[in-house]
């Protein structure tokens, strides 16, 4: 099983980006995917999931309104819109996978994911 993700880059303030994780192997139809991030002197943090059946995305305080999160199903890939990016969510992104519905409560949590891809660099600046 892998996921691979790709989109990042350098932007200006303000400007957009588009994360996109595919994943391969997988063998059900029900799984949660998310997009966390890391940067230097802070912890991992979880900005985003959304569930592969019913719906419901759901997002951290830090981005809500700015980013958004969708699935194509059918290609088993997630991706991760960024409008009015800011220097402050300059850091490596990565997406995960579990093959499970989370709940809402741990959905954003690192531990509760079993399958991560790897780190793609975006960097805000002018």
């Amino acid at each position: 099983f892998q996921l691979q993700a790709s989109g990042g880059g350098l932007v200006q303030p303000g400007g957009s980006l588009r994360l996109s994780c595919v994943a391969s192997g997988f063998t059900s139809d029900y799984y949660t995917m998310a997009w966390f991030r890391s940067a230097p002197g802070k912890e991992r943090e979880g900005i985003s999931c959304i569930r592969s059946r019913g719906g419901g995305a759901y997002y951290a305080y830090s981005v809500k309104g700015r980013f958004t999160i969708s699935r194509d199903v059918a290609k088993n890939m997630v991706y991760l819109q960024m409008n009015s990016l800011k220097p402050e969510d300059t850091a490596v992104y990565l997406c995960a996978a579990v093959p499970r519905m989370l709940i809402v409560g741990v959905c954003l949590d690192g531990e509760s994911y079993d399958y991560w891809g790897q780190e793609t660099q975006v960097t805000v600046s002018s």
